[in-house]
């Protein structure tokens, strides 16, 4: 029996394990895809616009694709990208393919040192980020789900200092048989009409994840609840990140280099009488979390054979 007991805690252990290895899985960037590393022939745009669609966190890797001789790649500080200077890079690369590790968030800048290249537009800035917790909202804070003394501005207030991205969730505190939490479409919201709900629940607490990006409208369809101001609307954006401000770093002449401003878009407080979020989910965080998990349930299993 303890044997048995030991190889289901050694199966979990294996999941486990590849939860860990999924968690801190990195995304490698093909700088340029087709284009690869090389002058553009409409300029720096070129770089700009491809880095504009990707999104760069912390831990995935940037491949500069160029043939050996013909071009390079150095990191530098913003100073000496935005004058095309290549002395006292950061990084110098002169083999391709050439790889960088986005390691810190912030501002990171690249360029090709080779001749006028630079000045043609074969340079690159990339804006690495930290995603934003899952946050989920206890609606109305210490006052609940309820029909409210303020009317429904009491919720439209509630809601309207609160960024709401997909993925957050929300928790409606009632008493079970005196309210109710409806999901329902805008005209119903607007009419207080709880007929042919999106989803109806009557038991609190009740949670409603936030999967869909738009407006999500919630009434409770108990007498006249809804018409009294028991109602919700947020408006749920695509899960964004955040980016500390890139410190300030010398430039090639010794001078100073301004603080790039932070991207907006930051990650919101949370609520009072909310559950508060864990750490941003970093991959490192998540790592030592299953490591621990792992070392645990070993120790559990160690423990059985023993027995």
């Amino acid at each position: 029996m303890a044997r048995r007991f030991s190889i289901f805690v050694l199966s979990l252990v294996v999941v486990a394990a590849a939860a860990l290895v999924q968690s801190s899985k990195a995304e490698t960037h093909e700088v340029g895809d087709d284009m690869e590393w090389t002058v553009p022939q409409n300029g720096a745009v070129a770089y700009q616009n491809w880095a504009a669609r990707q999104t760069f966190r912390t831990g995935d890797v940037l491949e500069f694709e160029f043939t050996t001789g013909r071009h390079d790649v150095a990191k530098v500080n913003k100073a000496a990208f935005d004058a095309c200077n290549s002395t006292s890079p950061i990084e110098h690369r002169t083999t391709g393919p050439a790889n960088f590790t986005l390691s810190t968030a912030g501002e990171h800048y690249f360029i090709c040192t080779v001749d006028q290249h630079c000045s043609s537009g074969q340079k690159l800035a990339v804006n690495v980020s930290t995603v934003r917790a899952e946050i989920e909202y206890t609606v109305g804070d210490s006052l609940g789900w309820t029909v409210p003394d303020g009317g429904a501005a009491t919720y439209q207030n509630w809601a309207a200092n609160k960024t709401f991205m997909v993925g957050d969730s929300l928790k409606f505190n009632f008493t079970t048989g005196s309210h109710n939490v409806a999901e329902v479409r805008k005209a119903n919201f607007d009419s207080c009409n709880g007929t042919n709900a999106i989803d109806t629940e009557t038991e609190g607490p009740a949670d409603f994840d936030l999967d869909t990006v738009g407006e999500h409208y919630f009434i409770c369809t108990v007498g006249n609840h809804c018409s009294l101001g028991q109602k919700l609307a947020v408006n749920v954006t695509a899960r964004s990140s955040t980016t500390p401000a890139t410190p300030a770093s010398p430039s090639p002449s010794g001078s100073a280099t301004p603080a790039s401003p932070s991207p907006s878009g930051s990650a919101s407080p949370s609520p009072s009488g909310s559950t508060s979020p864990n750490s941003p989910n970093s991959a490192p965080s998540v790592a030592v979390a299953v490591a621990g998990l792992s070392a645990t349930l070993l120790s559990v299993a160690a423990a059985a054979l023993l027995y």
